[in-house]
This record gives structure tokens, sequence and C-alpha cells, in this order.
């Protein structure tokens, strides 16, 4: 099995985060959530529209991480007495 150059592992993690650093304070301005401009980013530079990554195994770490981290952000948002007030 051939090791994978630094700059093969590197690429696709730049490319996301250019694509989310331009996207998110866009749609920030537009007054629609940040999580909406991450979507969009991940879908610009997807497969449907510009196609810079056609291979999924090549971002699947990537992606795995960014949704690990989303979870976590979400765990620091929330909090338990508003959680409570929300069971009825």
């Amino acid at each position: 099995m051939a090791e994978a150059s630094l700059g093969q592992i590197i690429a696709p993690a730049v490319v996301l985060m250019s694509a989310a650093v331009v996207a998110v304070p866009l749609f920030r301005r537009l007054c629609l959530g940040s999580v909406l401009g991450y979507f969009a980013a991940g879908v610009l530079v997807g497969p449907s529209v510009l196609g810079l990554f056609t291979d999924a195994q090549s971002i699947l770490h990537f992606s795995e991480l960014g949704v690990v981290m989303f979870l976590f952000v979400i765990g620091l948002e929330l909090r338990p007495h508003k959680l409570w007030a929300m069971r009825g």
C-alpha cells in the first residue's frame, strides 16, 4: 500500500476550510445560520456542483471529525434547565 504524501492529506482540509471561511460569514450576513453556511460549503465543493471531490473516501475522515465537533458544539450550548422546561 502506497503512503499518501503530506499534500494529499492536507489538500482536502485546506479546500474544505477555505470554502467554510467564505460561506459562513456570507450566510451570517444574510441572517442565516452558520450551520447552513457549512452545509452550503460542503455542497459547493462536493461532486454535485464544482466536483472538487469525486471520491467520498477521500474526505470521509474530515467529515467524521466535523460531525464530532458539531455535536461537541451542540453539547456546549445545551442548557439542562431549558431541556427540563421543554419536557412537557
